[in-house]
């Protein structure tokens, strides 16, 4: 009998990863925690209160840590927890694929480093349809938190650095869950290229308008949604992964300001603070 847990954040996009292979993402404090327990016997069983949860990613990333011998001797059980509502762009599966991915490995692959871990998610996304990309740029923001911007072609980390405390990011959650086509984000690949240069450059919040109102417009978002928000003092908005969410940066006490924006359109409202937090897990 084994047991481990682990603890893996949500993330946003700053720069979307679709057009270019290369993407820029900020850790939110939203979470997702998995829990393995291993006994004799064999078989895989998933608990989880979220139903729309992808049982063929979860199950793709545990053959990717756990060896078939392994599997053929054990009866897994993962219990999944996630505050990250699922197919808005806030990075769920990559969270939970990490996740499942450390817990896994806790248990059964000890000296595994963080790489190792964050691919295995990575191609069991790919592998699963999940992910476009394998969504690398989401999956190192959900893992070690703060800003990352990265190359998902070549799975690197082009620049990594913490984000700001004082600051909280305001997530409207639309009611209707219709996304545009993510094929014509490539007709605007120079435009994300731009972007993703001023991240590179620490340009965080341009980077992330300039992403907000490309987006915005290819994937039926209203753009004048994000001119308000910056109107409102938001220090950056933008739609979130593919959508349909936007997220609106702002400083703590603006928060009233930019949720009035958000306050007339169909949905809710999530509040997160900024996460700097590095992916952890423990043996219970």
């Amino acid at each position: 009998m084994a047991k481990a847990i682990a603890t893996v954040h949500g993330a946003i996009s700053l720069v979307n990863a679709i057009a270019n292979q290369k993407g820029a993402t900020l850790g939110i404090d939203l979470k997702v925690v998995a829990e393995i327990e291993t006994s004799p016997g064999k078989g895989i069983i998933i608990k989880s209160e979220n139903k729309s949860l992808s049982s063929r990613l979860i199950n793709k990333t545990i053959e990717k840590i756990i060896s078939k011998k392994d599997l053929e001797k054990n009866k897994i059980i993962i219990t999944l927890d996630s505050e990250i509502p699922t197919g808005y762009g806030l990075k769920s599966s990559s969270a939970i694929s990490s996740a499942i991915a450390l817990v896994c490995a806790k248990i059964f692959k000890p000296k595994f480093t963080d790489q190792q871990i964050l691919l295995a998610g990575v191609e069991a996304s790919i592998e699963t349809k999940v992910s476009i990309t394998g969504a690398y740029d989401d999956a190192c923001s959900c893992y070690y938190g703060g800003f990352n911007i990265t190359d998902n072609a070549k799975r690197k980390r082009i620049h990594f650095e913490k984000g700001p405390t004082n600051l909280i990011a305001v997530i409207y959650i639309p009611k209707n869950r219709k996304r545009g086509n993510l094929k014509n984000l490539k007709s605007l690949s120079s435009v994300f290229e731009n972007a993703w240069e001023l991240a590179r450059k620490s340009n965080y919040w341009e980077a992330m308008m300039i992403n907000g109102l490309a987006t915005a417009l290819i994937l039926n978002s209203d753009p004048k949604i994000i001119t308000n928000l910056i109107e409102k003092g938001a220090l950056a908005a933008s739609v979130s992964g593919n959508g349909p969410s936007i997220a609106a940066i702002t400083k703590k006490e603006n928060e009233a300001n930019i949720k009035k924006v958000f306050s007339n359109l169909e949905g809710r409202i999530i509040v997160s603070k900024i996460s700097n937090k590095k992916a952890e897990v423990h043996e219970v």
